[in-house]
């Protein structure tokens, strides 16, 4: 039987809570690329030049491309072929976000009790979802997710008589609500189908999808690129100044509902779009 040690879970997760907040991905730098090009507001043109710029220089330098380094949110896939050594999955994944934010002078921004607040002072804890599946293998898959964008997000418990045309509205209300607070251009997650607290569970884990990662079923697939174009369309334009770039990408994800109930979710992501994956 395979072995992870939780000493090297807390190290490599230490490495990646650094790595997602100082380094532009490779999709990301793409994408904005493409955007200059393709925008046509002179203002909006300068904002993504500047956006791509800004990744630039942290990746250089080796500093957080936002000063809101976001609250790190974990999707774990857990083999059951797998052990454990020397401590316990969970607090390992926990130090490994409070020494990632501390020795890379992280902002720490997640408070005690949501009412009274009170810093935690070391950005735990993070918020971890798990899944045993088949193996023997761990995959880490963590974002630091910005409340600048989450707070812009939404979930509404349509009726199946809604259809696909509700679904396509209220994605699009959502968007038009936000305006520019998420400081576009944004990412959009969105989750249909589960039940209320598993729909915003999935509309998160699309964030986590690659740029120009497409939904496996064909159908879904098409939804994204047509929910993407209107939200384009609506003019927003980086940071809420104008343009056609107010979206870099959209993805969904779905799940098996009940026959009375069509949930939906948007999970709104600002543009850094901050995530990795460790596997052992």
């Amino acid at each position: 039987m395979k072995t992870v040690d939780c000493s090297e879970v807390i190290e490599a997760v230490r490495k990646l809570c650094i790595h997602i907040n100082t380094n532009m991905s490779s999709d990301l730098q793409k994408v904005l690329l493409e955007s200059i090009n393709k925008e046509d507001a002179p203002l909006g043109r300068r904002i993504l030049e500047d956006l791509l710029l800004n990744g630039q220089i942290a990746s250089r330098n080796g500093i957080p491309m936002c000063q809101d380094t976001g609250m790190v949110v974990g999707f774990v896939d857990v083999g059951q072929d797998v052990r454990i050594v020397n401590g316990n999955l969970s607090e390992a994944i926990q130090e490994g976000v409070r020494l990632g934010y501390k020795t890379g002078n992280l902002r720490k921004s997640v408070v005690k009790c949501p009412i009274r607040r009170g810093n935690t002072d070391d950005n735990t804890p993070a918020i971890i979802h798990y899944d045993l599946v088949e193996g023997d293998n761990i995959k880490i898959h963590i974002g630091a997710k910005g409340f600048g964008s989450e707070n812009m997000s939404a979930v509404k418990m349509l009726n199946p008589s809604d259809e696909l045309k509700g679904i396509k509205n209220f994605v699009i209300e959502t968007i038009k609500n936000a305006g520019g607070n998420p400081c576009p251009p944004i990412i959009v997650g969105v989750g249909i189908g589960a039940s209320f607290d598993k729909v915003t569970m999935l509309s998160k884990k699309a964030l986590l999808r690659n740029i120009g990662e497409r939904n496996s079923d064909p159908f879904i697939a098409d939804l994204e690129i047509e929910l993407l174009e209107e939200i384009n369309n609506l003019g927003i334009g980086p940071q809420g100044f104008g343009g056609k770039t107010t979206a870099l990408d959209l993805h969904i994800e779905t799940f098996p509902t009940h026959i009375a109930g069509l949930p939906v979710a948007v999970n709104i992501n600002c543009h850094a779009s901050r995530h990795g994956e460790i596997i052992f």
